[in-house]
This record gives structure tokens, C-alpha cells and sequence, in this order.
């Protein structure tokens, strides 16, 4: 194992963040991150015979009928706030009917990857004075002028600025007065230089920074040593960052995250953060890195959270990690790392999380893994490990995450996996997977996420899944299925995620057959025989928000039509 597939799935990990994430980050204040979802239009009323009520009736008629109101300062601020939510998740919100915010006293704008926002935007934004306290305004064309006009609106706590291009590192001198800042986040910016920096030198109740991808902040750490309250820092993809940063960054006593993964940081710069004892969360990804500093990692008591992927690291020095006994979570993928590594982690009791992907660990490595009772999520993806290794994962009661793909598993192995009762999610990306193996899983009734890209399920298979009766997502992209097959799959309901693409067999009528699965939210059926004609059939998904039908007979005209008439929630389509 261990080949390169351009169809390998990357791994999310959460709160270890591999230093390549997401495009943008939101951040807001307690009360948005709380009270703010992404709601589809069709959740004002959530079934046939409920009534919804009163709140929602007024805010669903006003959405409807907003382009009649010049303003809506006069209303009650909550309302105002929910009006002004449902029309940017609906993508309603238009340069002309912000201004009927104005004066709203809004305390939460959210509007990262929202088109055409640009300073004028910036003008309404302001104008709702001391009650605002997070924006996010990523990816928009906001310059120096824009920023400045901020400054009145002093108790801003989060400001989102990731991925903004038009203003400069004099712009950011007017974010130097937000002092009640708490979060600040600047992606991919080369507005941050090391001069720029000295703007935030004076927000002294700043707990979480944010400058990934920013390629000139080197040296600029330097003006940081009155933010006290710092307790996250993310620098990941930061070539520029040197060990000599970190020297700087060892004062900040009471940090508990830092990412500086894809760095220039070597053992040199690990050994200035032995201070850092609040450290739970340590990201160094990509670095040049060697055993030599797991003496200084080891050092770091509160350590809850570590990756190491992609550091060119063998079996040396891991012994060391005897004394990690807080870690949670630990990511060595992409290593050279072998069986001899796993007996040094036999201690590590309160792991919960452990990623093994395209390292060279074999089945009988598995052993020294029985006693890490607690483990939740298991990565051993393009691995060594067969059929052989899943004997040693039988008594992981608690495992519920099981990436099993490019390895050498076969349909005999799985019936090991027989007892893995809590298993929510299973990945097994391989050709050799057959119906008999899927037939081995029906005991695993709690599956949430099944993935068999690439495996031979047929038509035949597809009757094994009526026993994932919890099923939310599903990939069967082997090429094998037929129409007759979708008949099996349209009776899990609880489908929200569905991708049958590369199947190039289905037709029109495999459309038909789904019609009925109205949870779904995302549905790939590229590369098979749909036409325009199948489209219709899809116009009961009201929930649906992405469709992919790449090379298929369709074109952008009718699915935008489709979007336009029948799919109002549609974000996301393929071909545009």
C-alpha cells in the first residue's frame, strides 16, 4: 500500500487542523455562534399540520416581501437580526436592501464568501455604532477606507478578514482601536506585515489570532507582548516563520492552541515553547523537524492535541511520549513510521483520536492498541494492515470512526468488525470490498457514514442496506449499479448525503427513484446517463443544496432554471 490516489479522501480533524483548511473561518460572538444556523426556507414550517409560529410567520411574510421596506431600523433588534439572517442564507441581500438596515443596532453581520461586498457595504455595517459585535466579511472587496470606518463601533469582540485583498498594512492601523477584540482572523493577507502588526499591539483582550497563509508576518511578533490574554494562535502555512519567531511567541504564558504547521520551524523552535505549560493544542504539521525535539513536546504536561503528520519522522525517540498521558488526540500520518512506534503508545490510555494514514503499520502493530479503551476515531488508512490487524480492534467498544480504505482488508475480514457496536462511520475505499463483505456489516446498524468508493457493490448488494436504518451519508462509485440497484437505496429515507457518481449505467430513471428521498441535501450523479429530461424528477428535493452531474447529458441552462424555479436552497451545482 501506501500509492498515491488523486480519489484519496483527506481526513478532517477537527481541532487538529492539518494547516490546509478550510477557505473561510467564522467567528462571532457567543449569542451568533449559539443562536445562528443555516436554516433551508422550508423550516419556517417543518411538516404537513404543524403550525409555525408567530415569530416565524412575521419574519418569513417580511423576507418575502423585504424589497417593500425602506427600512426596518423602527422594529425590535432580534427581529431585525433574523430578517437580516434569512435573507443572507437565502442570498437575497442585495447592495440596495442593506440600506434598509441602517440604524438597526444589528450585533451580528455575517456576510464571509457574500458577493459584491465591498466599502459601501462597510457604511451600513458601521452605521449599527456600539451594538455590533461581529463581522465577517471574507473574501470581499473591503479596502483601508472601509476598515476605517469601524472605529466607532468599539465593542466589536470578532472580526472575520480572511482572504481580503484590497486593503493595505496602513488599513489595519484603524482595527488598533477595537480594544474589546477577542478574535481576530486575517487569512491569506499581505496587508500583515511585521510594520502592519504593530496594529495590534493595543488590543490587550485578544484571546484568539488568526493569520494563516499571511507570507510576510516574520519578525512582526515582536509587538505582541501586551496581549496577555492570548490563548490561540494560528500561523500554519506560514513559510516565513522562523525559530526565531517562536522565541517571541514563548512569552505568551497562557496560550493553549498553536498552529505553525507548514513552517520553517525546527527543533530549535520547539525547544522556546517548554514554557507554555497551558499548551493543549500543538499543530507542527510540515515542519523540519526531528526526534530531538520530543523531549521538549513531552515536556508540555497539559498537551491534549498533537499532529506530526508529515514530518519525515521514524520510530526514533517516541519513547519519550510515555509521559503524554492528557494526549486526546494524535495524528503521525504520512511518517515512516512502523510497529516498533505503536509499543511506545500503549500508555497513551485517554487517546480518543490516533490517525496511522499511509504509515507502514502492520497487522500485528494492531496489538499494542487493545488497550487504548477510549479510543473514538481509528485512521489507518493506505496502510499494511489486513484482514489479520482487525482481530485487535474487537474489543475497542467505543470506536465509531474506522477509515479502512487502500488497505488490504477483504469481505472476510470485515465479518470481524461484527462487534464494533458503536460504529458511526466506516470508510473502506478498496476494489477488493464485494457484496459479501457489505453483507459481513448488517449487525452495525448505527452506521452513519458507509463509504465504498471504488468497491464492487452490484445491484444485488444494495439489498444488505436496509439494515442502516440511521444511514445519513453514502458513496457507492464502483460503476457496478444500475437503476434496478437505486430501488434498494431509496429506502433509506434518512439519507441527507447520496453519491453514485462514476456509475455509468444509471439513467433518467434513477432520478426517478430518489425523488421521494426529500432529506437529501447533496447528490452526485456524475458521470452516468441522466439527461434534461431526468431533471424534472428532481424538483420534490427542496432541501437539496449541492448537485454534481458532471459529464452527464445535461447542461448549466436547465439545472439553473431548475435552481431558479424549483431549488430556491441550491448553493452549489455542477456544470455552472
Amino acid at each position: 500500500m501506501g500509492g498515491i490516489c488523486s480519489r484519496k479522501r483527506q481526513v478532517i480533524e477537527d481541532d487538529l487542523r492539518r494547516g490546509v483548511s478550510g477557505r473561510y473561518c467564522t467567528s462571532a460572538s457567543t449569542k451568533w455562534l449559539g443562536a445562528r444556523s443555516l436554516r433551508s426556507r422550508t423550516n419556517h414550517f417543518p411538516g404537513v399540520g404543524t403550525c409555525p409560529s408567530l415569530m416565524d410567520l412575521c419574519i418569513n411574510k417580511m423576507r418575502e416581501d423585504f424589497h417593500k421596506y425602506h427600512t426596518f431600523s423602527i422594529l425590535p433588534r432580534d427581529i431585525s437580526q433574523q430578517i437580516f439572517n434569512e435573507l443572507v442564507d437565502s442570498h437575497c441581500l442585495t447592495e440596495a436592501s442593506l440600506n434598509a438596515f441602517r440604524d438597526c443596532a444589528l450585533e451580528d453581520v455575517y456576510l464571509g464568501e457574500y458577493l459584491g461586498v465591498n466599502d459601501d457595504w462597510m457604511d451600513v455595517i458601521a452605521s449599527q455604532g456600539s451594538s455590533l459585535l461581529a463581522v465577517d466579511v471574507s473574501g470581499s472587496n473591503v479596502t483601508d477606507s472601509g476598515l476605517r470606518l469601524l472605529k466607532n463601533c468599539s465593542n466589536i469582540q470578532a472580526l472575520t478578514l480572511n482572504y481580503c485583498d484590497q486593503f493595505s498594512e496602513h488599513g489595519l492601523k484603524h482595527i488598533n482601536g477595537l480594544s474589546n477584540l477577542t478574535s481576530l482572523s486575517i487569512r491569506k493577507s499581505c496587508a500583515v506585515t511585521p510594520d502592519g502588526m504593530r496594529a495590534f499591539s493595543n488590543l490587550v483582550n485578544l484571546e484568539k489570532l488568526d493569520l494563516e497563509r499571511c507570507s510576510y508576518i516574520h519578525g512582526g511578533f515582536v509587538h505582541f507582548k501586551g496581549l496577555k490574554k492570548l490563548e490561540s494562535l494560528n500561523i500554519g502555512c506560514c513559510k516565513c516563520i522562523t525559530d526565531s519567531d517562536m522565541k517571541a511567541i514563548s512569552g505568551f504564558i497562557n496560550l493553549k492552541e498553536l498552529q505553525i504547521s507548514n513552517s520553517n520551524i525546527t527543533d530549535l523552535g520547539i525547544s522556546y515553547l517548554r514554557g507554555l505549560q497551558k499548551l493543549a493544542t500543538l499543530n507542527v504539521e510540515g515542519c523540519n523537524i526531528t526526534a530531538a525535539c520530543f523531549e521538549y513536546i513531552s515536556a508540555l504536561a497539559a498537551l491534549a492535541c498533537l499532529n506530526l503528520n508529515r514530518c519525515g519522522l521514524s520510530d526514533d525517540g517516541f519513547e519519550k511520549f510515555s509521559g503524554l498521558t492528557s494526549l486526546k488526540r494524535l495524528s503521525l500520518a504520512f511518517n515512516k513510521i512502523t510497529d516498533v512506534c505503536l509499543v511506545h503508545l500503549k500508555g497513551l490510555k485517554n487517546l480518543e483520536y490516533l490517525n496511522l494514514d499511509s504509515c507502514q503499520i502492520g497487522d500485528e502493530g494492531l496489538a499494542n492498541l487493545t488497550g487504548l479503551t477510549l479510543l473514538k476515531i481509528l485512521v489507518l488508512s493506505d496502510s499494511e494492515v489486513g484482514n489479520g490487524g482487525l482481530r485487535y480492534l474487537s474489543g475497542l467498544s467505543k470506536l465509531e470512526d474506522l477509515n479502512l480504505s487502500f488497505t488490504s482488508v477483504t469481505d472476510n475480514g470485515l465479518k470481524r468488525l461484527s462487534g464494533l457496536t458503536s460504529l458511526k462511520s466506516l470508510n473502506l475505499d478498496a476494489r477488493q470490498i464485494t457484496d459479501s463483505g457489505l453483507a459481513n456489516l448488517t449487525s452495525l446498524s448505527g452506521l452513519i457514514t458507509l463509504d465504498l468508493f471504488g468497491a464492487r457493490i452490484t445491484d444485488s448488494g444494495t439489498t444488505y442496506l436496509r439494515s442502516f436504518k440511521n444511514l445519513q451519508s453514502l458513496e457507492i462509485c464502483g460503476g457496478f449499479l444500475t437503476d434496478a440497484g437505486v430501488k434498494n437505496i431509496r429506502e433509506i429515507v434518512s439519507l441527507t448525503q447520496l453519491n453514485l457518481s462514476q456509475n455509468c449505467k444509471l439513467t433518467d430513471k434513477t432520478l426517478e427513484l430518489i425523488s421521494g428521498m426529500t432529506a437529501l441535501k447533496s447528490l452526485n450523479v456524475s458521470n452516468s446517463r441522466v439527461t434534461n429530461q431526468g431533471l424534472q424528477y428532481l424538483k420534490p428535493l427542496k432541501n437539496l443544496r449541492t448537485l454534481s452531474l458532471e459529464s452527464c447529458n445535461v447542461n448549466a441552462a436547465e439545472i439553473k432554471m431548475l435552481h431558479s424555479n424549483d431549488l430556491p436552497n441550491l448553493i452549489s451545482f455542477r456544470p455552472e
